[in-house]
């Protein structure tokens, strides 16, 4: 069976027993790892007989290995031994689970905020080489990026072709480019595999064996599980995986993911672009939510939450987490990986859903360019209250004149199977302490809460939230910054460019009829401070509109 295990209990075992058999009967498991493009329906016939190279890439992948350790010798040689990964979604959460799970360090930098760029800027520029990985290379993040560390090199005096390396599609603009331009390498990864669905692909591999993680054991672990993912038998654990995402009846549509010591650190924002971006569509879809074992979510189960706990492998589950439902994986990294891709295409099959495609990333895209060409001044805050500037709609906000009784305005907002989003176009290191609110607004919901970093999310859960279940309410946040930075040959600036992504999305969202609360820190630390403590005393006094009060 590989090194993947999987229980269920609860809603999750009735929906392994129900949609199992069936799966079966259909010969799913045999005919997906045949690549047939006809599994998902007719509409998604076209786009998934392009997306399904996945299955199959273990021979191309295995070819990079001995390239990609000529070229990480080869740098060091030359006294380069900081890797820096410009690169967004499927094209960076990949590298950073692997590389934490193998304890080696790489920078990761899918952000436009312009301190979080600065600090991966100015670390030892002498050390540094960049990956730039995009399929295309017309991601905005990523060319900003290139752009940059471009200029810096040469500013430095160091050849800057010899530190750039590329990861992209054969054919792509940026493959064209990056050959004219004379970079030091450039790796086309499969064009038949989504993003999302590249970890094992030139993408997930070239920044993690250049940053020193052992790809080779990964890409072995990975295809051992594969050899059973082929049956067409009911012990099947995709197929078992992929009924409790997709299977449960009525649909428990809120993942929420616990790591209970699983050794995969940043696993479960791995999985929450798989999923989210995968089944977010039509009206439906799958919402993770990535929280910790002592998550409010998880203290009092909800009958539309699948708790899932990822455990360490080849220990017996525990079971004090949750009661009743619930379903606990675990395995190696390359298992998991690739388990978990062939249970959302599995999940997609049952949801009646295209797991391949993504028809609502572009729309925040899209409005945020228009922002940039267009150079509008700010809305006017609504009010002020100490280091936040409160922005928001008159029929939201009410009379509130608190950022308290904002934040109780838009909790206010949720249905009984809502949920809320915050996302923060900020440092996510720097600013890390915010992820400390995503509890505590949990507790004063009793709903669901998720929480990303701006832009990453936009090319995540982003896809879920235009097109999946209309029950979301969002809280954005953002913050001054007191050292812009210019990107070469742009007419706009990075916190020109992150400012336009959180207006883009919130106006897409408001054309969609979400609510959305707009909170900007004029001082971040003052700000995060203040938010913290506004929270929290909303938690303990149960005034949300699912909460304990």
């Amino acid at each position: 069976m590989g090194a993947f295990a999987l229980t269920a209990s609860g809603a999750a075992l009735a929906a392994v027993e129900s949609a199992v058999p069936a799966l079966v009967k259909d010969r799913f498991a045999s005919r997906l790892l045949a690549k047939d493009a006809t599994l998902w329906g007719a509409d998604a016939e076209a786009e998934a007989s392009i997306r399904l190279g996945w299955i199959d890439l273990f021979e191309g992948s295995r070819a990079l290995l001995p390239e990609i350790a000529g070229l990480r010798a080869d740098l060091h040689a030359e006294g380069v031994d900081r890797i820096v990964l410009c690169g967004m979604g499927g094209s960076s959460l990949a590298p950073e689970v692997i590389t934490k799970e193998a304890g080696v360090p790489l920078v990761v930098l899918d952000a436009t905020d312009p301190e979080q760029v600065r600090a991966a800027l100015e670390e030892d520029l002498q050390r540094t080489a960049i990956v730039v990985s995009s399929k295309s290379g017309s991601t905005v993040e990523t060319d900003s990026q290139r752009r940059l560390f471009e200029q810096a090199f040469t500013d430095a005096g160091i050849d800057a072709a010899s530190r750039i390396i590329i990861v992209t599609d054969p054919g792509s603009p940026l493959d064209e480019a990056s050959r004219k331009a004379g970079y030091r390498k450039v790796f086309n990864a499969n064009p038949e595999v989504g993003g999302r669905y590249s970890a094992l692909t030139a993408f997930g591999l070239v920044p993690s064996g250049l940053a020193g993680a052992d790809i080779g054991t990964l890409l072995d672990d990975a295809e051992d599980s594969a050899e059973f993912l082929g049956d067409d038998d009911s012990d099947n654990v995709g197929l078992q995986l992929g009924a409790v995402l997709g299977g449960t009846n009525p649909l428990r549509d809120k993942i929420v993911f616990a790591d209970a010591g699983s050794g995969l650190p940043g696993f479960a924002d791995w999985a929450e672009q798989l999923i989210a971006e995968s089944t977010g569509k039509l009206g439906t879809g799958l919402l993770p939510v990535v929280a910790s074992t002592g998550a409010p979510e998880l203290a009092d189960v909800a009958d539309d939450v699948l708790p899932v706990v990822l455990a360490p492998f080849d220990e017996a589950p525990s079971d004090e987490l949750t009661d009743g439902t619930r379903v606990t994986v675990s395995g190696s990294l390359g298992s998991q990986l690739f388990v978990w891709e062939y249970a959302v295409a599995v999940a997609g099959r049952l949801l009646g859903i295209n797991p391949f495609d993504q028809p609502d990333v572009e729309a925040a895209k899209k409005a945020a360019r228009g922002l940039l060409d267009a150079q509008p001044e700010p809305a006017p805050a609504a009010f002020v209250d100490g280091a936040v500037e409160v922005r928001g709609d008159a029929q939201l906000l009410g009379s509130s004149s608190t950022v308290a009784e904002a934040l109780e305005a838009l909790l206010a907002t949720l249905p009984a199977n809502g949920y809320l989003s915050v996302q923060a176009y900020l440092d996510r290191h720097r600013q890390a302490a915010l992820e400390e609110i995503r509890s505590p607004l949990a507790a004063a919901t009793g709903r669901p809460v998720t929480f990303g970093w701006g832009p990453r999310f936009l090319h995540s859960t982003g896809q879920y939230h235009k097109g999946g279940s209309p029950i979301g309410s969002y809280l954005q946040l953002t913050g001054a910054t007191s050292a812009d930075l210019a990107i070469p040959d742009r007419p706009f600036t990075f916190g020109e460019l992150i400012s336009a992504q959180a207006a883009g999305d919130a106006q897409v969202l408001a054309d969609h009829g979400r609510p959305v609360l707009r909170l900007h820190l004029t001082e971040r630390a003052a700000g995060v401070e203040q938010l913290r403590n506004v929270i929290s005393s909303l938690a303990a006094s149960g005034r949300g509109p699912h909460g304990n009060g």
